[in-house]
């Protein structure tokens, strides 16, 4: 028998990825599993690939309620932003990881500014592992927030440049390109496949997007001095059902940008950052992320190079939206606070072709 842990909003494209990952995980026992409009379906009827699996062959999705969900020692929860902080107060004392936004925030005001009339909920640990100190503060504490999948592909090209201070904090531009999933599964016009197929488009233009306050707050919170980031975020859709590839400028330090080897100082600080990761890896110097080596993973791919004409840094980045960027940061994450390995039932290698 394993720790048992429940999955609240499994019907979902995020939910239905950790129960994929949770059906391959040697140490955790999947105890209830909870939709809302879903409720009462066969979930292989949402999530056919799931078929074969005892936990889900013959189960229904159970409806989304404390009593569901209380039994597990663990609860995933899956929900659409505002719902988790309302499930969350009917658990006290429960050890959750939030996949929304709801616990995300520090600044009161720019929840509301991003989530409207939302109530505001408070802030818990953040969960990326990979920012400094962040493994610990997972470890020890009893409710975690999950990092948005823009964010954590953005923050995972910034950090370690930020950190090390060889790039400015008040002038860094990201766009980014997001399959499809990263809009969930909700039906909409401008997500039909005749739509979408052979076309990009950008959106939530002009610093409007919902990640843009999470990534400023966590990178202002990896400044060697205290100060804040300021980030231009450009989201885009991109013709595929999963994946991120994000590229990120920022404005080379004085230091770094006379030194006339910039692009090695740069790499040097990924190598001492992400050196002794599981899942983020530094590609060997002159070769490009890209999204299908990633696919399926909780793998996180960045490379960086300095551009000494426009005087920047330039770092590109790579996830699956679905993988570290949602089901399998929920995972690892996970695994962090019960004490197992941070790597149990998750994969840094993707799926290809």
């Amino acid at each position: 028998m394993g720790i048992r842990v429940a999955v609240a909003g499994a019907s979902g494209y995020a939910g239905g990825e950790l129960l994929r990952l949770l059906a391959g995980h040697p140490d955790l026992e999947i105890a209830a599993v909870s939709a809302g409009s879903s409720a009462g379906k066969p979930i292989t009827s949402i999530h056919p690939n799931l078929t074969g699996h005892p936990a889900f062959d013959g189960k229904n999705f159970e409806p989304t309620t404390a009593e569901t969900l209380g039994g597990a020692e663990l609860i995933f929860m899956a929900l659409p932003h505002g719902e988790s902080a309302t499930l969350a107060a009917r658990l006290p004392g429960a050890r959750i990881v939030d996949l929304s936004a709801d616990f995300r925030l520090g600044d009161e005001a720019a929840w509301h500014q991003f989530y409207g009339e939302v109530s505001y909920a408070g802030r818990w640990a953040y969960g990326l592992p990979e920012l400094p100190g962040q493994r610990e503060r997972i470890k020890a504490a009893r409710t975690v927030a999950a990092p948005g999948c823009y964010a954590t592909t953005s923050i995972l090209a910034l950090a370690p440049l930020l950190a090390a201070g060889l790039v400015e904090a008040d002038d860094i531009v990201i766009v980014a390109a997001s399959g499809t999933s990263g809009a969930g599964r909700s039906l909409r016009y401008d997500l039909l496949a005749s739509e979408i197929m052979g076309s990009m488009s950008a959106y939530k233009v002009g610093g409007t997007h919902r990640h843009t306050p999470e990534i400023e707050q966590a990178l202002s919170e990896v400044l060697p001095e205290p100060g804040r980031v300021t980030v231009c975020f450009t989201p885009t859709l991109a013709p595929m059902p999963r994946g991120i590839l994000a590229t990120s400028a920022a404005k080379l330090a004085p230091a770094v940008a006379a030194s006339g080897d910039a692009t090695s100082a740069l790499r040097a600080a990924f190598a001492d950052a992400y050196g002794d990761s599981p899942f983020v890896h530094l590609l060997p110097e002159g070769q490009w992320p890209a999204t299908a080596a990633v696919y399926g993973s909780n793998g996180a791919h960045v490379q960086v190079a300095a551009d000494p004409h426009a005087g920047r840094a330039v770092v590109i980045s790579t996830t699956d939206n679905l993988g570290k960027g949602a089901a399998g940061q929920a995972v690892q994450i996970a695994n962090l606070m019960l004490g197992l390995p941070e790597t149990a039932g998750l994969t840094t290698h993707g799926v290809a072709p």
